[in-house]
């Protein structure tokens, strides 16, 4: 059965009555970002050794590059418009309109008939892209359950394995026709991820948080009772939610208001709040992922694999071992903490990078007299590096984020984040080709040292979010929490009780008689 659900915005929704069927939309209509991205990636690494699409557009190195970095122009402005809009249309709205934006630039990339064409296509994709993902990650993040939220906001990112995986097979499939639908093909099935979230808005409720700063209080209510008691409007968790939202947002509003970039880093609390939560952008760039991504291809040179068909089929087993990776990653963020595993994984990418900066060593030393077993050893590791990187830092990037940024500043803050993480990442694509080429393997020994400078920072300035609903986390900041309601887990599993009569009173004594507002 569905429910028909006031959203407070021109996008209607038609809620099912279970959690956990809600939950599952929920996934799905917020993996567009990572599903698309993961999907782009490997579909391009496919066409570019296409004769069908390289001899189509004539491409030499220049406008191959062009073409395939033409989607991260869009990833650089979406960012600047994503977070308004998340806040001012609804996260919903901010979602369809980013999947539309998307779905058009893929038609138009199927349909490009030169690279200008092609190139404009692509930004118009990278551009939708990027507002469906932050718009999703903030989404999601805000209406997640928090006992959820781990997995929910930590498969976000995952996805990319998943899409990275559909676009290996299908270019494997079409790159033996004789037409160039062998391209356009592959691009055209790109849309599906975005058409397939536009077609589950409808069934899912907007973010209780976003209704709530609002003044749809009602509609917030259902929405809190619907993602957390299959509907069911006096269960005291669901009260305990709603009532510690209604306070912390009130406090926010007359304490903090909506913080404008500017503003964000006028106050110290929300300077830290923002430098931390973008922390795993820049820390997963520096990482050393660019490197072991850049430098696979020539390892599998190096070893003798210089099959096309055999590279390939090396990229899908990589892709479904870091996808294992990330989905263990997640178990152990959401059983462990955010904190403890990003340690983990930096210590095991150390480890890695000093390894692999060994055996390049000796195998530079004499390259003609090298064995397989040490190339091929080197490989390995590179394998290990990839997937070790995909325990923390794919499901992180979108998870830790918007649980260490408050209301006023999560999706411009998210947006903030998702730019700095294009900025590092072109930085850094670029120096360290520079640097593996100018001094070789110490190159990998000081990525091993960086990585150990950010575990000390991850150590000591991370705080741990594990369990605890957004506006508890607040508590982690400001010192204190803004709601008098226990900690929600704790109501959750007995451990605590509240008075649903008092709080009840409570509440119609803030907020009035609460009607549904049409």
């Amino acid at each position: 059965m569905l429910q028909k659900t006031g959203t407070g915005t021109w996008l209607p929704a038609w809620v099912p009555e279970t959690t956990s069927t809600i939950s599952i939309l929920l996934l799905i209509s917020s993996i567009v970002q990572s599903a698309t991205g993961g999907y782009d990636g490997s579909m391009l690494n496919g066409l570019n050794i296409l004769p069908s699409y390289t001899g189509y557009f004539n491409l030499n190195n220049g406008t191959t590059g062009l073409n395939t970095a033409s989607v991260f122009i869009g990833g650089f402005l979406g960012p600047l418009v994503s977070g308004v809009m998340a806040d001012r249309l609804g996260r919903r709205p901010a979602i369809f309109w980013g999947s539309a934006m998307t779905i058009v630039g893929v038609i138009l990339q199927t349909a490009a008939q030169n690279i200008a064409m092609f190139v404009v296509a692509r930004i118009i994709l990278g551009f939708g892209s990027a507002i469906s993902g932050i718009a999703g990650g903030v989404y999601l993040a805000e209406t997640f359950p928090s006992r959820w939220r781990a997995w929910g906001v930590g498969l976000l990112n995952d996805f990319y394995y998943v899409g990275a995986l559909i676009a290996a097979g299908i270019t494997l499939g079409t790159g033996q026709w004789q037409s160039t639908w062998a391209w356009r093909a592959p691009s055209l099935f790109q849309a599906i991820f975005s058409l397939l979230c536009i077609l589950t808005l409808p069934f899912i409720p907007e973010s209780p948080r976003w209704l709530v700063r609002q003044g749809y209080y009602a509609e917030a209510r259902v929405s809190v009772a619907q993602t957390n008691a299959n509907g069911s409007l006096s269960d005291p968790v669901v009260i305990a939610i709603f009532k510690e939202i209604v306070d912390t947002l009130k406090w926010e509003k007359e304490n903090v208001h909506d913080m404008t970039a500017v503003e964000i880093f006028r106050s110290p609390s929300a300077r830290k709040r923002l430098l931390i939560g973008m922390s795993p952008g820049p820390f997963s760039c520096i990482a050393g992922n660019i490197i072991a991504s850049y430098y696979f291809g020539s390892e599998l040179d190096t070893a003798g694999i210089t099959n096309t068909n055999d590279q390939l089929k090396a990229n899908v087993v990589l892709n479904v071992w870091c996808l294992a990776c990330c989905l263990i990653g997640t178990h152990l963020i959401a059983r462990w903490g955010r904190k403890p595993t990003a340690m983990l994984s930096q210590i095991l990418l150390s480890a890695c990078l000093f390894i692999i900066g060994g055996l390049s060593k000796i195998y530079a030393s004499n390259p003609h007299g090298a064995s397989s077993s040490l190339v091929y050893g080197n490989v390995a590791v590179m394998f290990l590096f990839q997937g070790f990187y995909s325990i923390a830092w794919t499901p992180l990037l979108y998870l830790y984020p918007p649980e260490i940024m408050n209301y006023s500043m999560r999706a411009n803050g998210m947006a903030f984040s998702s730019f700095v993480l294009n900025a590092f990442a072109l930085v850094f694509t670029f120096i360290m080709p520079i640097g593996l080429g100018n001094i070789g393997w110490k190159m990998y020994m000081i990525n091993a040292s960086w990585d150990l400078v950010i575990l000390g920072l991850i150590a000591y300035y991370w705080v741990e979010t594990k369990g605890k609903t957004l506006e508890e986390i607040d508590a982690l900041f400001e010192g204190e929490k803004h709601s008098s309601v226990p900690d929600i887990e704790k109501v959750r599993r007995g451990q605590k009780e509240i008075d649903t009569v008092v709080v009840e009173e409570q509440l119609t004594a803030e907020l009035g008689p609460v009607s549904i507002k049409h």
